[in-house]
């Protein structure tokens, strides 16, 4: 049998069930803010960061930098820069909305019972460089590309994922001591669920509503 042949009969087929099943999962994922406290197996967590591996980077680099964050004296300090950041950012918006935004909940950080710090090495040896001597960001976006992979693994088992992003990188990267190359990209909090929705939060919580794709899709 040639080769091409070989390739086409090893191809998965994927039925309408399963194209079904994957938009509900696209709809399920959600940013999951709310988590009970029950611990994560490490087997669970070890098979979710092996399936956020294989998802794809520029040149093959790999360059996402994951640091399982366990002290509890350095998760203190990632909480107690959300909270300055946090009411940093409450107090650019005016009175009316600043009392909006205090009021949403946006970290899971002291009940998820799995922090993991997600870098981007910015000057990895692995992919020697192919593909990013004009645009240095496809490490980032390769980063992140494992990190959505992460999330939906992680809702196939109904485990939830909340994205923390309002921390400041430089101390973050300080506390957790690594490498001056890495580059903060993601804080993610991981667990079970607290309470399941289909909707975004911030579209219960009337902060904002997603918009139709028409208003991001042009033609040239």
């Amino acid at each position: 049998m040639p080769a091409e042949t070989e390739g086409l009969a090893a191809r998965p087929c994927f039925s309408e069930e399963f194209r079904r099943e994957f938009e509900d999962l696209l709809r399920w994922r959600r940013d999951v803010r709310r988590f009970r406290k029950d611990p994560l197996s490490a087997h669970e967590l070890e098979y979710l960061l092996q399936m956020a591996d294989l998802a794809p980077s520029v040149g093959n680099s790999q360059p996402w930098r994951i640091v399982v964050v366990e002290s509890r004296e350095r998760r203190d300090q990632v909480i107690a820069s959300f909270d300055m950041e946090n009411e940093a950012a409450a107090q650019q918006f005016e009175p009316d909305k600043a009392l909006q935004y205090r009021q949403l909940k946006l970290a899971g950080l002291k009940e998820a019972p799995v922090h993991l710090a997600i870098f981007s090495d910015e000057n990895p040896s692995q992919g020697h460089g192919l593909g990013r001597a004009t645009m240095q960001e496809t490490l980032a976006y390769s980063t992140v590309s494992m990190i959505h992979t992460f999330w939906l693994a992680a809702r196939t088992a109904r485990i939830g994922v909340g994205w923390v992003s309002i921390l400041d990188p430089e101390l973050v990267s300080s506390i957790l001591q690594v490498d001056d190359s890495w580059r903060l990209v993601a804080y993610l909090c991981v667990g079970y669920p607290e309470e399941e929705h289909m909707d975004p939060e911030l579209e219960r919580a009337r902060w904002q509503a997603r918009s139709p794709l028409e208003t991001r899709l042009f033609r040239r």
